[in-house]
């Protein structure tokens, strides 16, 4: 006969101890070594960029008023 205690799973589940380092290798990351590093070109343009600056900063004061 099987304590009722026995039959649930553990919670939360164990997992195994694994260092920042060893996840890190595992993803293949490399250190940062300069600001062109996080670079994105996200924005085709300027005028893009400003619509969408415009659009945050108008967004963000909406309630307040």
């Amino acid at each position: 006969m099987s304590t009722p205690e026995a039959d649930r799973p553990l919670y939360p589940p164990v997992r195994p101890q694994v260092t920042a380092e060893e996840l890190l290798a595992a993803k293949g990351t490399q250190p940062i070594r300069s600001l062109d590093d996080l670079a994105a070109d996200t924005f085709d343009s300027d005028e893009e960029l400003d619509e969408f600056l415009a659009f945050t900063y108008a967004e963000r004061r909406r309630d307040v008023a």
